[in-house]
């Protein structure tokens, strides 16, 4: 039986995780705590210190009941914000999830609530998120495939306004070894084309160019790469079309510690202090 295909905002995923994840020079240092107790219950502490010396971070847990499809999430940030999310999968009807997410300030006493869905069956995969204070507001996605093929497209509406706000298209085809991606965002002004290719078990390899429409006439483009060094450990590398190139590299300290380091220097500006270090430690148990 054929499997559901990725959501709109996961046609160009593989080549999206190859450019932009597991670099660690966007800040400074990053700290990641996770546990998960006997009776379900997960616990999770982030922090992270940006360059400009800012810190945050968030406290959250975790409990699944995974035989009634229930997930319940509550976290609280160092911003002062509670945030709740209870998600209830496959009982509604079969493929079909919903989430209630909620959000509360304390010091100004605002709220927010969003009801998400999602929808898969083979060779099909929507979505629906509905704002339910600001508007409301929504933004539907869906996304058909088939042997590989992939179309979707993607629309923002404003029930107030009664007028849709943005709407995006994309196509891609996904093989195991490969995956290439065009998407039009921003009204079908930003385009993008991207592609991702597993060479090997050790290398990947990935690029993506990207031009908007409404501004310059100059094509960004990235290329990205990744090395298995072996099996608790990789090296990552990228460079753009400004000259800035970045490097990473993230082992298995011991089972439950990953340590991370990264460093993003600008060639066009050696002799400048436009690079970047940044580390990631993460433990769990």
């Amino acid at each position: 039986m054929s499997l559901p295909p990725p959501a709109f905002s996961d046609i160009a995923k593989a080549s999206n995780d190859l450019i932009n994840r597991d670099f660690y020079h966007t800040v400074a240092a990053n700290l990641e705590v996770k546990s998960k107790a006997p009776n379900g219950i997960s616990f999770s502490v982030k922090g992270k210190s940006s360059h400009e010396g800012s810190t945050s971070g968030l406290i959250e847990g975790k409990y699944v009941e995974a035989s009634a499809g229930i997930t319940l999430t509550q976290s609280w940030t160092t911003t002062n914000v509670l945030n709740t999310k209870f998600e209830l999968d496959n009982q509604i009807a079969k493929g079909l999830k919903a989430e209630l997410a909620m959000d509360f300030v304390p010091s100004s006493k605002d709220f927010g609530a969003k009801l998400n869905l999602a929808f898969k069956q083979p060779n099909f995969h929507a979505r629906a998120f509905f704002d339910m204070m600001k508007g409301p507001t929504a933004n539907i996605d869906a996304v058909l495939g088939r042997e590989g093929w992939l179309v979707g497209g993607e629309a923002g509406y404003d029930v107030q306004k009664a007028a849709i706000t943005r709407y995006s298209l994309a196509v891609g085809y996904t093989v195991p070894q490969y995956s290439t991606a065009v998407t039009a965002t921003n009204n079908l002004s930003v385009f993008s084309a991207a592609y991702y290719h597993k060479v090997n078990s050790e290398v990947e390899a990935g690029a993506k160019a990207s031009w908007d429409s409404k501004g310059s006439n100059n094509v960004g483009l990235e290329v990205a790469s990744k090395y298995r060094l072996d099996p608790a450990s990789f090296a990552k590398a990228k460079v753009n079309d400004r000259g800035i190139a970045s490097l990473a590299y993230n082992v298995l300290l011991r089972s439950g510690v990953t340590f991370g380091v990264g460093v993003s220097v600008d060639t066009q500006k050696l002799n400048e202090s436009a690079h970047k270090v940044g580390t990631h430690f993460e433990f769990s148990g």
